[in-house]
């Protein structure tokens, strides 16, 4: 296939920063061009960002049904290799299911869908159908999370004995923060959870993604500190792991001031080590024994696997945005090459919505631990 793979996007229209960070990024591989879309409800806003984006007129259709039954009955040296889902969380799994059911390839913003029973769905017709999912934890992108990966793998934390994630954020302190922020915590919207469907997730696939350790049973308290909202802006969650480990997400959306203060610490018996996404290129190592190292990116001795996902030598900063176009250059691989990647997909999408139930249920209920189905 000596061409760019074509590209068909759902959401991500006007005032979404969510679509234009995945555009962005998948123009970034060198690899993918935007071909097609729905870009919002709005259909001459939807007009005006595909065309802003410069896809043909008659490719940017009115809804995502019109979207996949045009696109299939093209041939197939025009129509789109993949769809990208960038909506609110309710749209997720009709969207993915109908592409999916198509013969489409699909790359998925988090959470995957509403419910367990609608990502074990996709999870079926995914294999069914012989097709790649991929679902977008960005953070798994960033070199220096691949290189953490690596070292637990190595042995060289010994046996992993607690897990702290914090993810810090204060965008949604005040009561109006805006249009992004008002979908989020509303359950017709979102699903069963606020703040830990938005960001919670991401620290349940981060763990899981650097570890391989999965989530046996977990106890949680939620909190809604904003009068008016009728699902959680905060919350935190302790954790036992199926190695013994035990482990603890504290997730708020209403922490003022915070930015984006995702802090990722895995400690074992030899040796400890820390990620902050606002310092990317920092791996910190620390011992008993040995004096504090800081493992930088680009530099060698860095690992293989963070020198595949880096772009640029060390002193010219990485993050955010090639954390995602990593991802995508994974994914466009398993595309071409019908092989899994280095990237999450259905399987973690399951595994981050049996998480939310078992948060909701326990905090809801009266045991003070929850099994993990």
């Amino acid at each position: 296939m000596k061409r760019k793979l074509r590209m068909g996007m759902v959401g991500g229209g006007a005032g979404a920063f969510i679509g234009e960070v995945h555009r962005i990024a998948a123009r970034m591989t060198g690899e993918i061009e935007l071909a097609a879309g729905v870009f919002g409800t709005d259909r001459e806003k939807s007009l005006a960002c595909g065309r802003d984006c410069y896809v043909p007129e008659d490719r940017i259709y009115q809804d995502y049904q019109t979207m996949v039954a045009a696109e299939a009955a093209l041939p197939g040296d025009r129509r789109i290799d993949f769809a990208v889902i960038c909506t609110p969380n309710r749209w997720h799994f009709p969207i993915a299911q109908a592409f999916l059911a198509n013969g489409f390839d699909v790359m998925c913003e988090k959470p995957v869908a509403m419910s367990s029973a609608e990502a074990e769905e996709l999870r079926r017709l995914t294999v069914e159908r012989r097709r790649i999912f991929g679902l977008m934890h960005n953070y798994t992108g960033f070199p220096m999370v691949k290189q953490a990966r690596r070292l637990i793998a190595d042995g060289e934390l010994g046996q992993l004995r607690k897990i702290n994630v914090e993810y810090s954020l204060g965008w949604l302190a005040a009561p109006n923060a805006g249009k992004q922020a008002a979908w989020r915590v509303d359950p017709a919207q979102a699903g069963i959870s606020g703040c830990m469907a938005d960001i919670g997730t991401h620290a349940e696939n981060l763990i899981n993604y650097v570890t391989g350790l999965r989530i046996t049973e977990l106890s949680a308290e939620l909190a809604t500190f904003v009068e008016g909202r009728r699902l959680d802006d905060d919350g935190s969650v302790l954790l036992r792991f199926d190695n013994g480990a035990r482990g603890l997400i504290f997730a708020s959306e209403v922490s003022t001031g915070e930015e984006n203060n995702l802090i990722l610490k895995i400690y074992g018996d030899r040796a400890a080590l820390e990620w902050r996404a606002q310092t990317p290129e920092d791996l910190i190592i620390r011992s008993n024994d040995a004096p504090i190292r800081i493992l930088r990116r680009g530099w060698p001795g860095s690992g293989a696997e963070a020198a595949a996902a880096s772009r640029l030598p060390a002193g010219h900063p990485e993050g955010f945005l090639e954390a995602f176009a990593n991802i995508y250059s994974a994914f466009a691989e398993a595309v071409r090459s019908r092989q899994p990647g280095d990237f999450p997909g259905i399987d973690a999408g399951v595994s981050e919505m049996k998480f939310l139930e078992a948060i909701v249920a326990n905090h809801a209920g009266d045991r003070k631990w929850t099994a993990m189905r």
